[in-house]
């Protein structure tokens, strides 16, 4: 990189995504033995170009920065975050995009369209659209756990989708006329 490059930023404000095992209102984790954080997986449409190229960069740029904690180099078969919902799941939200998982040890910020701040914890949910601020960044856990993880920033709020919940809405589930079951 010559002295006029700017280098490559490893924070990434996607295009419209949508959400998946959100946890933003509460810190969550899987086991006992791991430290709770506030976390979503993020489906990014294949066809949203745009961002996966920014996401690309940040990855790159975070490889980057890793040398100094890898020993100089970026070593071989490093974890890396951006992974293909076509060939790593089966579950039809993921198909047509690409995935990473994103946390952090403080409470994202979420906000509405407008940049209002949104306290209601119905709003903001796995299923619904939005924007996210993310960052990329190197880690060094051991010997052999290298590569590039990504910390949650802050979530917009873009519109409702389909709730990944698996449970139903009332609107749904109770279609027939109330008539019907009255005496």
């Amino acid at each position: 990189m010559t002295k006029t490059e700017k280098p490559l930023s490893t924070k990434v404000v996607t295009g419209k995504v949508r959400l998946s095992y959100l946890h933003a209102w509460e810190p969550h984790s899987s086991t006992p033995e791991q430290e709770p954080k506030y976390s979503a997986a993020i489906l990014v449409p294949k066809t949203d170009t745009a961002t996966i190229k920014k996401i690309q960069d940040a990855i790159e740029a975070a490889k980057e920065q890793g040398k100094a904690k890898w020993g100089g180099k970026i070593p071989a078969g490093i974890k890396l975050p951006l992974r293909d919902g076509d060939l790593e799941k089966d579950d039809p939200a993921y198909k047509g995009h690409y995935f990473f998982n994103a946390n952090s040890k403080t409470k994202p910020n979420i906000v509405d369209v407008d940049t209002n701040v949104i306290l209601d914890k119905s709003e903001v949910y796995s299923g619904c659209y939005a924007r996210v601020s993310v960052n990329f960044y190197p880690f060094n856990a051991s010997s052999t756990a290298k590569g590039v993880a990504v910390g949650l920033n802050s979530i917009q709020k873009l519109e409702d989708g389909e709730p990944f919940s698996g449970r139903s809405s009332a609107a749904a589930d109770f279609t027939e006329p109330v008539e019907d079951f009255l005496a």
